[in-house]
């Protein structure tokens, strides 16, 4: 997997200026929102479990804001490719129950510890070469079982918020079938227009101004690195950069798993002390900026991963006063959004899970299983479902397939 994709001088020609495109900035837009609205809530509630006070909690959002977006954007450049990155999901969920377990520079060495162990695992190439021995229709089961709990999300929000909702689902369909680049924007447009013509929008106070970021000296404690560092490297890894790379793959975006997987390790090395707690892949709004929805044209999607980097950048200089805007917009209405903007997406990599191509019948069998455990939602260990769906998924068809004679 760890070929360059860095356009040789025989490829085409690529200038921001002349690629640029509204549906692909509006993508990388919806990419931010969506990674502000649901993911961000995980590491406020981290953050409050925890004890942190407001200074840390602010530093803590500037910083996986900013580091997410600076690698977007570098990345997508560097490559041509609307590479994604955020910040750990599972990772800031699993700190919701063990961050307040240590002191806060113990907790900062920890993730320090988990980006160099992230770090080596992907230079070295070691996750690529475990990510390519597995056939593509169990990957794209996994991606498959990741993105499907979204886009049900759907028609409960529509039953709790049938106005607001509704209408965002009716501005999607109108969208797919008169500007279909622009329908994920028409569906919040409405949606959105919905809420506040129904009151359904809360009044909020933000106070504007900049977030400034506070350093923490790291600490090391075995304890520390036991409990947060190992758990952290393992849930990013499994739930969120194989589902990350799995997306690119399945996009047509080969991806250079080594320099990605590098990047974000250095970039989670240097941001660690102002609260960064791990920098990943993402798979979710990946599906978001590699769709046809960004761009008809596959070359030029690469300014979603740009604007995405640049929205990241500019709502994390003010962090605090975005959480209070995104606090007014009600959360049905963001998991309609999410789950429409996935649609595309999910289409894609369902349809790479039931295709058995050069593969042996037996992949279908196992990648349908794969689905399943990655859809239940199962955590033992702290382990997201996703890291089982590969395991079980891999297992079923080395038991199913048949050996050559």
């Amino acid at each position: 997997m760890s070929t360059s994709t860095r356009p040789s001088q025989n490829a085409p020609k690529y200038s921001l200026g002349k690629d640029w495109s509204l549906s692909a900035t509006l993508a990388g837009f919806v990419a931010v929102v969506v990674s502000y609205a649901g993911p961000l809530l995980v590491v406020l509630e981290a953050a409050r479990a925890a004890g942190l006070n407001s200074e840390q909690t602010a530093s803590w959002v500037w910083a996986i804001s900013v580091v997410s977006g600076i690698t977007c954007v570098l990345c997508s450049w560097w490559f041509r490719q609307p590479v994604m990155v955020a910040w750990s999901i599972p990772g800031a969920a699993l700190l919701i129950t063990s961050l307040g377990n240590f002191s806060f520079s113990d907790a900062i060495g920890a993730y320090i510890v988990t980006a160099v162990l992230g770090l080596i695992l992907g230079v070295t190439g070691w996750f690529g070469k475990i990510l390519d021995a597995i056939p593509k229709p169990i990957t794209a089961a996994v991606l498959a079982g990741v993105l499907l709990p979204f886009s049900i999300q759907v028609a409960p929000s529509v039953v709790e918020n049938p106005a607001p909702a509704g209408a965002l689902v009716i501005g999607y369909l109108l969208g797919k079938r008169f500007i279909p680049r622009y329908a994920v924007f028409v569906a919040m447009g409405l949606g959105v227009l919905v809420a506040w013509l129904t009151g359904a929008i809360n009044a909020v106070s933000p106070d504007f101004g900049l977030t400034v970021p506070e350093f923490t000296m790291p600490t090391f404690s075995w304890a520390a690195i036991a409990g947060i560092s190992i758990p952290l490297l393992i849930v990013t890894a499994a739930g969120q950069n194989a589902p990350g790379l799995a997306m690119m793959k399945t996009a047509d975006f080969p991806p250079n798993d080594r320099a990605l997987l590098g990047a974000s390790g250095i970039a989670s090395i240097l941001f660690a002390p102002f609260g960064s707690h791990a920098l990943n892949l993402a798979a979710v709004t990946a599906g978001i900026a590699t769709s046809p929805e960004a761009h008809p044209e596959h070359r030029r999607r690469y300014v979603a991963g740009i604007a995405c980097g640049a929205f990241y950048i500019l709502f994390g200089a003010s962090a605090s006063t975005i959480v209070t805007l995104f606090s007014a917009i009600p959360p049905g209405l963001i998991s309609a959004l999410a789950g429409v903007a996935l649609l595309g997406a999910l289409q894609g990599s369902m349809f790479d899970s039931m295709h058995q191509g050069d593969h042996q019948p037996a992949v279908i069998e196992a990648a349908l299983i794969t689905l399943v455990v990655t859809v239940s939602g199962i955590q033992p260990f702290g382990i997201v479902s996703a890291f089982w769906g590969i395991l079980v998924g891999v297992a079923a068809f080395a038991i199913l397939r048949r050996r050559p004679r």
